[in-house]
């Protein structure tokens, strides 16, 4: 975990952009920087991260108090760091700290920006004209959102995250294999249903919210997973409580945070200080075909993994073949081949992905043999 440092904290958010925070060559990695995040984005490395994760002030622009039906107080946000002047002034805002997220971001790097109806469409604008390639829209629609209690609108259950690229042709990271088999090996559609942070994920202190809008840890685990590999750095300008840092520190993914109030400074160092990292088995993800490392069938054969003459069977044991030396598979009725041409010939079928269709016996159970492959895989990742 690292430390919280302090930069040259400012005055007010009309001189952030005056602040001089001294530059880096090397990112504070893992580590809070107490200051205000146009000031501290400068003082980054160009280049230097995988990912942008930002949750700005929405400039809610709330008129007087909100009461429920009951007479009981909203707990809405009113704090000063969400107030502009005008539309004017939450524009340079914007466009200041994005122009800081484009410079500090790798080529192959991405940028998720969240935020409501005050002030999403407004950021849209901003990330296309400072060069963004936007790749989607995401809808996080709210499983147990906060009702309209003055009953004059429609409920506000959604909030909209945009995903950029640094631009149209740019490559970035997008692990597509690991979001289908995260949802049931369907395509991971553009509409997430999380509910809104509660219980004891919720940080509280002396019975009152630390953060009025704390994101779930569930929302930022799968923008992470979807978008970044173990050890990239993932930057949140707008650091809060920590969700970002406690999700990077349980992925293990490097984290950099920027946050000017030391209360939330300090809740979200207490915060990623307990978070408990993934084990090595629990992080290793499912990759595309393309990402994969070749791994020859031989190579597990040879280094031991199977043994010449051990016997794989289909799932339904149906068909047997046993291994030789070579890596390729001999079936009893004659027919010899790869562990994808004999799979095929046995199923008369004009193709077949052996890795999956071949099983091994292990503890009294059939395992693909894919599952030695990953094994495998994972143990030579650097």
């Amino acid at each position: 975990m690292g430390a919280i440092q302090t930069i040259a904290r400012p005055r007010a958010r009309a001189k952030a952009s005056e602040t001089l925070v001294p530059a880096t060559d090397v990112a504070p990695l893992d580590t809070i920087l107490m200051a205000d995040c146009i000031a501290a984005m400068r003082s980054l490395p160009a280049k230097s991260v995988d990912m942008v994760f930002a949750d700005p002030p929405y400039n809610l622009q709330l008129g007087g108090e909100l009461f429920r039906p009951d007479g009981s107080h909203v707990d809405a946000v009113t704090d000063d760091w969400d107030k502009f002047d005008t539309f004017a002034a939450y524009d340079a805002f914007t466009r200041a700290w994005m122009a800081e997220a484009h410079r500090v971001l790798k080529d192959h790097g991405t940028l998720w920006v969240i935020g409501s109806y005050h002030n999403i469409f407004r950021v849209g604008t901003a990330v296309q004209d400072l060069g963004f390639w936007i790749l989607n829209d995401i809808v996080w629609r709210k499983a147990n959102p906060m009702p309209n209690f003055r009953g004059t609108r429609f409920t506000n259950a959604h909030e909209t995250l945009i995903w950029a690229s640094k631009g149209e042709k740019a490559k970035y990271t997008f692990n597509y294999r690991a979001m289908k088999t995260l949802n049931d090996e369907l395509q991971m559609r553009s509409d997430w249903e999380f509910p809104i942070c509660g219980g004891q994920e919720r940080l509280k202190k002396a019975g009152q919210k630390v953060h009025p809008t704390q994101k779930p840890e569930a929302l930022l685990y799968r923008i992470l997973l979807a978008c970044t590999k173990p050890g990239d750095v993932v930057l949140d300008p707008f650091f809060g409580t920590g969700t970002t840092g406690a999700v990077a520190k349980r992925l293990k993914r490097h984290w950099i945070g920027i946050e000017r109030e030391p209360g939330y400074c300090a809740a979200a160092a207490e915060r990623i200080e307990a978070a408990l990292p993934l084990d090595e088995s629990a992080l290793a993800t499912m990759m595309s075909p393309r990402q994969q490392p070749k791994v020859p069938f031989g190579k597990l054969v040879e280094i031991g993994y199977l043994a010449p003459g051990a016997v794989l069977v289909d799932d339904k044991r149906r068909f047997r073949a046993v291994v030789r030396a070579d890596g390729s598979l001999a079936s009893p009725c004659g027919l010899t081949g790869s562990i994808h041409k004999l799979g095929s010939l046995l199923r008369q079928s004009p193709a077949c992905n052996g890795w999956t269709f071949w099983h091994h016996e292990e503890q009294g159970a059939l395992k693909p043999i894919d599952t030695l492959r990953q094994t495998y895989i994972l143990a030579t990742q650097p």
